[in-house]
C-alpha cells in the first residue's frame, strides 16, 4: 500500500467515525442502554442457542438418521420384494410344469384304459360272435335233425301211399335211414 492510500483510508475512516457519531446523538445513543441491550441480547443468543437450537439441530439429526434407515429398509424391502417375485415365478414355473406333467400322465392313463376298454369290447364281440354261431349251429343241427325226420316220414308216408301196403316198423326204419343217408349226401 502505499502512503496515499493509507492517508485515503485514514480520511474515510475519520469522515465514518463523525458520522456515526453524530447519526448517533441524533438518535439518542446512550452507551450504558446500548451495552445492557448487548448483554441481554448475548444472554438471549446464548439461551436460544443452548434450549432452543442444540435440541432442535438434535432432533434433525435424529430424524435425519431415521429417514436415512427407512430408506435403507424401503431398499431392503425392495430386494426383498424382487426376491420374493423371482421366488413366486418360480413356484409359478415349477406349477406349470407339474400340472403338464400330470396333465400328460392322465392323458396317457385315459389312452391306456381307452386301449383296455377297447380290448374287453374286442373280446365280449368276439364271445357274443362265438355264442351266436354256437347258437346258429345248434339251431342248424335241429332243423336239420326235424328236417330229416319230416323227410323221413314224407317218404314213410308216400312209400305206403304209392304201394298201397302198410309199412311195418322194419320197413319205416330202413326207409328213413336211406332218406337220410341220401339227404347228408
Amino acid at each position: 500500500m502505499t502512503m496515499d492510500s493509507f492517508f485515503l483510508l485514514a480520511g474515510i475512516g475519520s469522515d465514518l467515525a463523525d458520522t456515526a457519531g453524530k447519526t448517533a446523538a441524533e438518535f439518542g445513543l446512550s452507551w450504558p442502554y446500548f451495552i445492557a441491550q448487548v448483554v441481554s441480547f448475548l444472554i438471549v443468543a446464548f439461551c436460544l442457542q443452548r434450549f432452543a437450537y442444540k435440541p432442535i439441530l438434535t432432533v434433525l439429526e435424529e430424524r435425519k438418521q431415521r429417514i436415512a434407515e427407512g430408506l435403507a429398509n424401503a431398499d431392503k424391502i425392495k430386494q426383498q420384494l424382487a426376491d420374493a417375485e423371482v421366488q413366486r415365478k418360480q413356484t409359478l414355473d415349477e406349477a406349470a410344469a407339474t400340472a403338464n406333467k400330470m396333465v400328460e400322465e392322465a392323458r396317457a392313463a385315459a389312452a391306456r384304459i381307452s386301449e383296455q376298454e377297447a380290448q374287453r369290447a374286442i373280446a365280449t364281440a368276439e364271445q357274443i360272435i362265438a355264442k351266436a354261431r354256437e347258437a346258429t349251429l345248434a339251431d342248424h343241427a335241429r332243423m336239420l335233425t326235424e328236417l330229416k325226420r319230416e323227410v323221413a316220414r314224407l317218404v314213410v308216408d308216400t312209400t305206403a301211399k304209392v304201394s298201397g301196403k302198410v309199412l311195418t316198423i322194419d320197413d319205416q326204419r330202413r326207409l328213413t335211414e336211406d332218406a337220410n343217408k341220401q339227404i347228408a349226401a
